[in-house]
């Protein structure tokens, strides 16, 4: 495991700028209002020959007034804890607060190596004034500006020695993240998202309570179940785009749909009490148009009076909602009681599998065969439509091409609509999205043969 450094300071200072800035991209969400990052965030950061793992936290108040605050600064305390060492930033433009204070005075207390930094010292006297920061007690500050690439070199000199020592005494380093599984758990505000995460991983790494949209940030964090290794991808809830009305929320949503492009498998988190709206059934179409495989996790179940006939009604919904991806599987579970979350996980690897499925040439032709043969194609302008030959072009998700002697816009979609759900049923696909193209032509390996156009997928 390498070395990890903690960003630590109180709101509105540049933590966030300054861990883009190290990680080398725009992971956390920056704006000007106080309070932005809640949920920690790692990544791995490179700085000239230095490599380690950076955690960026919330805004420090160790003596916050509202509950929040209080459930705020524990999560950055819990993150120095993990760290080997933390860095203090302060804003040189603002110059020392009472509250710089108070953290300084509770860094000195934790016994744990500190590097303290003045940012936003773009100008001269921004400079000067950062030399304020020594009568916190932790030594002369490294002025840099985290949004213009200033004081890096220093920034790394200081580092350096902590993150020598460190290495000297860590682990081995840890297996990559090749073959991991990205699960990106997303949902409507309040659904349970944050809660789920913090059952799997077994501790409470994320922020959760009442108060909706807690989680802005998409939050990157490795686990393993069962010999599998997953990257679970905890994001903020997502509302109707019409009652997105401030800047961060939309920040927030992009961060979201960004996190559902990069998964490999979208847990879409409803509420069992009232479950599948028009908003869960939006982002699971979106999950879906992205080629993302899918599992619906029915949250609260617990609270359900009739569980039979809501069971019922949540997959008559997904059948007559999600289009030709009806057979999305649904989980139901309690995250409060744990129940069936080993049951969630389960069902997320078989869909995984069945995403990433390679399905061998000679058995997609003996199907095409069967499909044809039960339900010929129409004729259509006097002429009968034939499809020759198949086979598989991708995977994640599958991607099957039909060769035949008209383009796929002279089939019906009826027809092709039937030629998927067949292919799904026969190569148990449930829950996956499949890319199904048509080419004119005939059997591409046999002699002679030629291909002249190609039509836009069909997906379901």
């Amino acid at each position: 495991m390498s070395p990890t450094v903690a960003i630590i300071g109180r709101p509105n200072v540049g933590k966030s700028t300054l861990f883009n800035r190290l990680v080398g991209r725009r992971r956390a969400l920056v704006d000007d209002t106080p309070g932005v990052t809640r949920d920690r965030l790692e990544g791995r950061a490179r700085l000239f020959d230095l490599e380690f793992r950076l955690l960026d936290t919330a805004g420090l108040e160790p003596d916050g007034r509202d509950d929040l605050a209080r459930r705020l600064a524990r999560q950055s305390l819990k993150a120095l804890e993990e760290a080997d060492v933390g860095l203090f930033l302060v804003d040189a433009r603002t110059g020392l607060t009472p509250l710089d204070e108070e953290i300084a005075d509770l860094l000195r207390r934790q016994r744990k190596p500190v590097v303290l930094a003045a940012n936003k010292c773009e100008g001269r006297a921004a400079e000067a004034q950062a030399l304020e920061a020594c009568a916190l007690g932790l030594g002369e500050p490294v002025r840099l500006s985290a949004e213009h690439g200033l004081g890096l070199d220093e920034l790394a000199d200081a580092l350096r020695p902590h993150l020598a020592e460190a290495r000297d005494v860590a682990p081995p380093p840890e297996r990559d993240g090749e073959g991991r599984i990205r699960l990106a758990v997303v949902g409507r505000p309040n659904t349970g998202k944050s809660s789920l995460v913090n059952r799997l991983l077994g501790e409470e790494r994320l922020l959760t309570g009442p108060e909706p949209g807690l989680t802005r940030d998409a939050v990157d964090l490795d686990w393993s179940w069962r010999g599998r290794e997953f990257t679970l991808v905890d994001t903020a809830g997502l509302r109707r785009r019409a009652r997105i009305d401030h800047r961060l929320e939309r920040a927030s949503a992009s961060a979201t749909v960004r996190a559902i492009e990069r998964a490999d498998v979208v847990v879409l988190m409803v509420d069992a009490t009232a479950a599948l709206e028009k908003q869960d059934t939006t982002i699971a179409n979106l999950a879906l148009e992205r080629g993302r495989a899918l599992v619906i996790a029915a949250n609260k179940w617990d609270l359900v009076e009739d569980p039979r006939a809501c069971l019922a009604e949540i997959r008559h919904r997904v059948t007559h909602r999600l289009g030709q991806i009806g057979d999305v599987p649904v989980v139901t579970l309690s995250v409060l009681t744990g129940r069936n979350l080993d049951r969630l996980m389960a069902t997320v690897c078989a869909v995984f599998d069945r995403w990433s499925r390679r399905i061998a040439t000679g058995r997609l032709n003996r199907w095409l065969a069967e499909a044809v043969a039960r339900h010929p194609p129409p004729t259509t302008g006097g002429r009968r439509s034939k499809i020759r030959y198949a086979t598989q072009v991708g995977t994640r998700p599958p991607q099957i091409l039909l060769f035949g002697n008209r383009p796929a816009q002279e089939l019906p979609a009826s027809y092709r609509r039937y030629l998927l759900s067949d292919l799904k049923s026969r190569f148990d696909l449930a829950g996956v999205p499949v890319r199904l193209a048509f080419r004119v032509g005939d059997n591409p390996y046999a002699p002679g043969a030629t291909a002249r156009t190609e039509a836009r997928p069909h997906t379901g």
